[in-house]
């Protein structure tokens, strides 16, 4: 694989979980800034490493092992004298947000798959929307509607994928 190619496969994987990571650091380390400074090492360090990642694994529990012994050294670089959690806690918070990364990953699939289903004048609702992100005036002057039409139709949209994916979601864990 090229360079260019690793690098942008690393940036895709960094976005998608790079909330996690970030929620897990911010909830270890209670200081601001010294939460930023390592998640930014963090990112540095996933970047270097990359090549060690294995893609048949989940990159977010790659990620927040590597997390995970970085908000440790945090804490033993001050001599542990303002550790809140435990390595075992930390280890624990790691494991639920890998978790969570991962229904959110299957929560996102199911959106997909459900969005296209949607007849395109609803997909073309929620377009306008959300995607270019009109008003509730300008989509309904973009349809030819009114404000309230617009509201009620979104509605029910979004009451249309909500029960979509929770089926979808079902069906998963069956």
């Amino acid at each position: 694989m090229s360079e260019k190619k690793k690098r942008e496969l690393f940036t895709d994987c960094w976005l998608n979980a790079e909330p996690a990571i970030s929620a897990y650091v911010f909830a270890s380390i209670s200081l601001f800034h010294d939460a930023e400074d390592v998640v930014q090492r963090i990112a540095h360090e996933l970047a270097r490493r990359f090549d060690e990642y294995d893609s048949r694994r989940p990159f977010v529990a790659w990620a927040l092992w590597i997390a995970k012994s970085r908000v440790i050294d945090y804490y033993r670089a001050r001599g542990r004298s303002h550790e809140v959690l435990s390595d075992e806690l930390l280890g624990k918070l790691a494991d639920t947000m890998a978790r969570q990364a991962d229904d959110r990953s299957l929560r996102r699939e199911a959106l997909e798959v459900c969005l296209d289903e949607l007849p395109p004048r609803s997909r073309r609702l929620l377009d306008l929307r959300y995607a270019e992100e009109l008003s509730i005036d300008e989509t309904a002057r973009e349809i030819g509607s009114t404000s309230g039409s617009v509201r009620v139709l979104l509605s029910r949209v979004r009451t249309v994928l909500a029960s979509c994916i929770e089926r979808r979601l079902a069906m998963e864990n069956a």
